[in-house]
């Protein structure tokens, strides 16, 4: 039961609606008995209401997003240190600092385009890259590819690059 509301807390804590209850009661069933780590359950979680989370953020169809570079991803995930309650991004400082202001750059530039920034990532950092911008950007969206419903058309903005 306390899996269950933390799960649901991390959901609303980024906008994710909660309505459909049968699926996520599902995905819970079938990670939770071996995944112990609360964000990963809440990323399996994430990926089995795609059409929810697509839905919220889809126009006509569409979802004009902001991709991030394979470069700083890459970079990302070997920052990742895994400790028995879970997982930390451990990353410098100086390279936090320029991920940030390539953030800042992108969604500057896309500002007048959209009113919710999404930043479109690969599964496996989502979480990382979200708490990071979090810090900066707590309107900032970001979501991976498999929170996308394959019905919709993907329009790129932009992509998030170290230069």
């Amino acid at each position: 039961m306390g899996t269950l509301q933390k799960v649901l807390c991390n959901l609303l804590r980024e906008g994710v609606p909660i309505r459909d209850t049968e699926a996520i009661l599902e995905t819970l069933a079938d990670y939770a008995p071996t995944v112990k780590d609360l964000d990963m359950l809440t990323e399996y979680v994430r990926q089995s209401l795609k059409r929810t989370i697509t839905h919220r953020f889809t126009e006509a169809g569409q979802l004009k997003v902001i991709s991030l570079d394979a470069n700083i991803e890459n970079q990302i995930m070997g920052a990742v240190k895994k400790v028995e309650t879970g997982s930390y991004l451990a990353l410098e400082p100086k390279l936090i600092q320029e991920i940030i202001n390539a953030t800042t750059r992108e969604l500057g530039k896309v500002k007048d385009l959209v009113s919710i920034p999404i930043i479109l990532t690969s599964p496996i950092i989502r979480l990382y890259f979200k708490k990071l911008v979090d810090q900066f950007y707590l309107n900032a969206v970001v979501l991976s590819f498999n929170e996308i419903d394959s019905d919709v058309k993907i329009q790129a903005l932009g992509s998030i690059t170290l230069s």
